[in-house]
C-alpha cells in the first residue's frame, strides 16, 4: 500500500501525464494551423506517434530509459522484462512497492512502475512529435512509421538514460536539465536535421539546387486551439517534472507560465521593431512557445522574475534566430524547429549556470550551486562546462543515430521522401 504522501504524488504525475499527452495531438493541431487544412494528414502522424509510444515503450524503451543503467550508459533493457514484466504478478514496483529511481535512495516521490511509465513515455511521444515537424509532406509516413519504432527504443531513450536516470554518466557527472530543455527540445532538434540531411541528400538526387518550401496557409482558430492545449498541456510537461505535488510544483507553475507570457510581449515587440510591422496571431503563438522552451530545462530551478527575464530574452532570440534559419535554402523549417526548439532549448540549458538559485532547486528534488548571477563563482562555471559538454555530446550521438537510421530506411524502402520534393 502506497502511503498519503505518494498516493498524492502518483495522482498528481498521473494527471501531469494527460496533459503531456494531450501536448502531442496539440502539435498536430499547431501544423494545420499554421500551414492549413490539407496538412490534416498531420492529425493522423501525431495520433500514430502516441499509440507507437506506449506500444514500444512498454515493450523496451522505458527500460532503456529508466532502467538501472550498465555502466551509466544503456538501461538494462530486460530490467522488468519486456512489457513491464510480461504476464508476471511479481514486476518490480507494478502491483506493490515503487519504481526503483524514486525510491528514498534516489528521488523519493513514491512513483509506481505504472505511473512513471505513463509520465515518461508522453515525453517520449510528444519530442518525436516535436521532429515530425520537419516531415510535413515531404517524407512517407511509413518511412515515419519505421523510424519512430528504433527513436523509441534507442534515439530518445539514449539522452533520457544519460541525464534524468540518476545512474546515468552524465546525471552522475552532475548535469541537469529539469524538464528536457535538451532531452526533449535539443534531442528533437538534432534528430530533426538527420532527417533533413538525408531529404536533402535525396532532393540533390533528383536535381533540386534549393529544398522546396513548405508554404504557410494560417488557419487563426486551428493556430489558436492548438497553442491553448500547448500552454495547459506544459502545466504538465514542467510542473509534473518536480515528480511530486508540493510547493516546489506550484511554483514551476508560475515560472513556467511567466517565461511564456514575457516572451510572448518581447517576441511581438521584435518582431515590429525588426520589420516596423504590426505582428499578428504567428507571432504571439510563436512567442509563447519560445519562452515555453527556453524555462523547460530550469524551471525548478530559479525564481519568477529570472523567468520573465528568460522569457523577454528568448523572445529576442526567436526573432533574430528565425530570420537567420529562414535564409537557409536546404531544408523547409515551417513550424520552427531549429530556430525555436534547438535555440530556445539549448540556451535555457546553459542558463542552469547562469539563472539557478540553489534553494529553488533543492526544493525541486535537485542539488545544484547557485547561478553566476547570484553568487556561483567557480561552481556555476564548472555547471556551465558541465552542461555544454552534455549539449554536445547528445546532439552529436543523436544526429549521427537520426541520420543513420533515415538513411537505412532510405535503402530498404526506395527514399524516404515523397514526390513532393519533385516539385
Amino acid at each position: 500500500m502506497l502511503d498519503t504522501v505518494s498516493l498524492i504524488n502518483n495522482l498528481w504525475v498521473i494527471f501531469a501525464a494527460l496533459l503531456v499527452f494531450l501536448m502531442t495531438i496539440a502539435v498536430g493541431f499547431l501544423e494545420v494551423g499554421e500551414l492549413g487544412e490539407s496538412y490534416s494528414r498531420s492529425l493522423l502522424k501525431t495520433v500514430l506517434i502516441t499509440g507507437t509510444a506506449i506500444f514500444v515503450m512498454a515493450f523496451i524503451g522505458f527500460n532503456i530509459a529508466f532502467a538501472p543503467t550498465l555502466h551509466g550508459v544503456i538501461g538494462n533493457p530486460f530490467y522488468t522484462g519486456l512489457f513491464l514484466g510480461g504476464f508476471s504478478s511479481n514486476a518490480p514496483g507494478l502491483l506493490s512497492g515503487v519504481w526503483w529511481s524514486m525510491t528514498a535512495n534516489y528521488f523519493a516521490t513514491g512513483l509506481t512502475t505504472g505511473t512513471y511509465f505513463f509520465f515518461e513515455t508522453a515525453f517520449a511521444a510528444v519530442t518525436l512529435a516535436l521532429v515530425s515537424v520537419v516531415l510535413l509532406k515531404k517524407v512517407k509516413l511509413t518511412a515515419f512509421f519505421a523510424y519512430s519504432i528504433v527513436y523509441f527504443i534507442i534515439i530518445w531513450t539514449l539522452p533520457a538514460a544519460w541525464i534524468w536516470n540518476p545512474t546515468g554518466w552524465l546525471y552522475v557527472m552532475g548535469m541537469r536539465d529539469f524538464a528536457g530543455g535538451l532531452v526533449v527540445h535539443g534531442a528533437a532538434a538534432a534528430a530533426g536535421l538527420g532527417i533533413l540531411y538525408q531529404i536533402w541528400r535525396e532532393e540533390r538526387r533528383k536535381g533540386h539546387k534549393k529544398s522546396p518550401q513548405i508554404p504557410f496557409k494560417i488557419n487563426a482558430g486551428w493556430l489558436t486551439l492548438s497553442i491553448l492545449l500547448l500552454w495547459i498541456g506544459w502545466f504538465g510537461f514542467n510542473p509534473g517534472s518536480v515528480l511530486a505535488f508540493n510547493s516546489s510544483a506550484m511554483t514551476v507553475v508560475v515560472t513556467t507560465f511567466l517565461a511564456a507570457a514575457a516572451s510572448m510581449l518581447s517576441t511581438l515587440y521584435f518582431t515590429y521593431k525588426d520589420t516596423g510591422k504590426a505582428p499578428g496571431l504567428l507571432s504571439a503563438v510563436d512567442g509563447i512557445l519560445m519562452g515555453l522552451i527556453v524555462i523547460t530545462p530550469l524551471a525548478g530551478f530559479v525564481s519568477p522574475a529570472s523567468a520573465a527575464i528568460l522569457g523577454i530574452v528568448g523572445g529576442v532570440l526567436f526573432v533574430y534566430a528565425n530570420k537567420w534559419f529562414a535564409k537557409q535554402t536546404w531544408f523547409s523549417d515551417p513550424i520552427g524547429l531549429l530556430p525555436g526548439h534547438m535555440v530556445g532549448g539549448l540556451f535555457g540549458v546553459l542558463m542552469i549556470a547562469v539563472f539557478t538559485q540553489s534553494s529553488f532547486a533543492f526544493a525541486a528534488g535537485t542539488a545544484l550551486p547557485n547561478g553566476l548571477l547570484f553568487g556561483g563563482g567557480l561552481a556555476a562555471i564548472s555547471q556551465f562546462g558541465i552542461e555544454l559538454f552534455g549539449i554536445i555530446v547528445v546532439m552529436l550521438t543523436v544526429f549521427i543515430l537520426s541520420f543513420v537510421t533515415c538513411a537505412v530506411i532510405s535503402k530498404l524502402m526506395n527514399g524516404i521522401t515523397t514526390n513532393y520534393s519533385n516539385k
